[in-house]
């Protein structure tokens, strides 16, 4: 099956970055409109991002996850525009899925350890820069791949290590309609009233 694929393991730990306060701003782009004006690829996380992060497990051992309808509005409103969307998740389950499939996601990679090396097969397969890429991600293991892309955002309930690396750091918590605010910025610059 192609929507499952598994990337290579995580690099070798990931560096400890010095931690921010919370009124510190995330790294900052020159020219920012024309970034997200560029982009093409739009990836995401899926626990802490498109989830609240909670794991909630039923009676009988099923696993539930919380997903915020907004957020797959955004990634429908995306694709209309012609982005490619990705999921990329170390996680493995039917849950996540089922999400990409419910919102016609082409790229959906779990178990992915390697981040920046998923992003470098999107890369090849469609013939799409690192800077035309946007990605958004909560927690250390997606440091990488948030410095690796054109334009990197987070939740505001992101871990610190993350809030440096970032461009954006959304107003609204994982779960909560992080993903569709991310998305209303890149669409009120591609689409300018």
């Amino acid at each position: 099956m192609r929507k499952k694929q598994s990337i290579a393991s995580l690099s070798k730990g990931v560096k400890t970055v010095k931690s921010l306060k919370k009124k510190d701003s995330p790294r900052s782009v020159s020219k920012p409109d024309k970034v997200l004006k560029a982009l093409r690829l739009f990836a995401t996380d899926v626990d802490g991002v498109l989830t609240d992060a909670g794991m909630y497990y039923g009676e009988s051992g099923e696993e539930l996850k919380k997903f915020h309808t907004r957020d797959g509005m955004g990634i429908k409103l995306l694709q209309a525009q012609g982005l490619i969307t990705a999921i990329i998740t170390m996680e493995n389950t039917k849950i996540v899925a089922r999400r990409g499939k419910k919102l016609g996601i082409p790229e959906v990679f779990q178990g992915a350890k390697d981040k920046v090396a998923v992003l470098g097969h999107l890369s090849e397969k469609y013939e799409i820069p690192f800077a035309q890429m946007a990605y958004i991600g909560d927690d250390v293991n997606d440091v990488e791949a948030l410095k690796t892309v054109g334009y990197a955002a987070a939740p505001a309930d992101c871990v610190e290590q993350v809030r440096q690396v970032v461009h954006y750091v959304c107003k609204k918590n994982g779960g909560e309609g992080a993903v569709r605010e991310f998305i209303d910025k890149i669409l009120a610059v591609k689409n300018p009233q």
